[in-house]
């Protein structure tokens, strides 16, 4: 690990970099919007405009990586969005935050594509998991590390956005002058909404569902928290541990995966999302008991959207992988544009606690429509199943089609390995009756 980390750290100091910049940022909208006296149907458009942004740059990203190269491509793109992240304190109206929220995401997703064609290239069949692994760890870790930094300064004041930008800025140079040129990414065309519920309706429904999950969560956490009157530290922490829960719960539910029936731990997992955010509701503002709800409620929305990809994959060929690939993210981004609206909308109706009805309504349409799968196909077998990879919901279709080629290399790398037990196997058995019959 350490020898694969030595060829890709300074692209994952970057990348980290950029994450504290943008988990600073998500928070901040919330933190200062409610000191703008911004509604929570005004935020939750503006949280949307991120995630409108964030598809687009999706789509239109490698098209522009192909006609200009990566180097430009980010740098451009880095450029704007720093640009961005200062402008926020100097037009405090909701209007110009959703447009610089459509800038950010585009720009942020522009960024995840050169970023994670560069990583790809620089892996190879034997270390593309581990340095997917590491890849996804130090993005986790920016966006908590982003939390305290934020304990470090006054929402009021245009300091923390200005930070933010530097962080952004200065994530540049580690990544440029590490990163060689590479061949444009091809990002496969995404499968038909149609088609991509024809093979698999869970992955289909479960991961457009758990797109506002997550969008909620990461976009709304930090005005439910100052709804409720958590103090700036406090709803830093809280965030956090949206995000610090998924690096605990990963790995155990990952290894469940490849040793379960995944409908059945899609199940398990969203109602375990669901009973979070019913505690959470019932906590009111019972600072403990609000962490451990967002601890577990954040903690299985990474593994649940890794599953979903798993899980849509076993029921794939490998032609249809990478559209498929794009098809999900186009699901999953659509679902995070609406979620948050739903939940400024129930926030606006009902209250700061139509953050945790949204989501634990969101979790329970998830779990149930698993169960009810469950009576309508059989499971596939565990041993054909394709290999589980921690994959965010962050991620651009790059990495996404990356981890699904890595999921069928495992697999016949399994399966290579399987054979010639087996053939090792027959030889030995042949050779026990060859003895045999000499004794006799």
């Amino acid at each position: 690990m350490i020898k694969v980390l030595a060829g890709v750290w300074a692209l994952l100091l970057g990348v980290v970099l950029i994450m504290l910049g943008n988990g600073m940022h998500f928070t901040l909208i919330g933190l200062r919007g409610d000191l703008e006296g911004f509604s929570s149907a005004e935020l939750a458009i503006v949280t949307s405009g991120y995630f409108a942004g964030f598809l687009s740059g999706a789509r239109l990203s490698p098209v522009m990586i192909r006609n200009v190269g990566h180097v430009r491509v980010f740098a451009a793109l880095g450029s704007f969005m720093s640009a961005g992240l200062i402008a926020f304190p100097l037009i405090a109206e909701p209007w110009a935050w959703t447009a610089l929220r459509v800038l950010v995401g585009f720009c942020m997703s522009g960024i995840y594509v050169t970023a994670e064609s560069w990583l790809n290239d620089a892996a190879d069949n034997r270390t593309r998991g581990k340095v997917l692994s590491a890849y996804m760890i130090a993005q986790t870790l920016g966006i908590i590390g982003a939390q305290a930094l934020l304990t470090l300064g006054d929402a009021a004041t245009a300091v923390l956005f200005i930070v933010a930008s530097i962080l952004v800025s200065i994530s540049f140079a580690p990544i440029l002058l590490s990163a060689g040129r590479v061949p444009a990414q091809e990002v496969a065309r995404p499968m038909s909404l149609r088609g991509l519920f024809k093979k698999s309706p869970l992955g289909t429904v479960g991961i457009f569902l758990l797109g506002g999950v997550y969008a909620t969560q990461s976009g709304m956490g930090a005005v439910f928290g100052a709804q409720i009157g958590l103090t700036a530290d406090q709803i830093a922490l809280f965030v956090a541990m949206l995000f610090a829960g998924a690096l605990v719960l990963q790995y155990p539910i990952g290894w469940m995966s490849d040793r379960l029936d995944r409908r059945r731990l899609i199940f398990g997992s969203a109602a375990l999302g669901a009973a979070c955010c019913g505690l959470g509701w019932m906590a009111g503002d019972g600072l403990w008991f609000l962490m451990a709800a967002a601890f577990f409620a954040g903690g299985v929305t990474t593994p649940l959207y890794a599953l979903f990809l798993a899980y849509t994959n076993d029921y794939l060929s490998v032609e249809d992988m990478p559209a498929a690939s794009g098809g999900l993210v186009l699901t999953f981004g659509v679902g995070a544009i609406l979620g948050p609206l739903f939940a400024g909308w129930a926030m606006q109706v009902i209250g700061p606690g139509g953050f945790w009805v949204i989501l634990g309504a969101t979790f329970s349409a998830i779990a149930l429509y698993a169960l009810y799968r469950m009576t309508q196909r059989a499971a596939t077998p565990v041993e054909d199943t394709e290999s589980y990879l921690s994959v965010l919901p962050t991620a651009s279709p790059v990495a996404v089609e990356t981890a699904g080629a890595w999921a069928v290399e495992q697999a016949e790398i399994k399966a290579e390995e399987a054979e010639t037990e087996a053939e090792r196997e027959a030889e030995r058995e042949a050779e026990r009756k060859a003895d045999a019959a000499a004794d006799r």
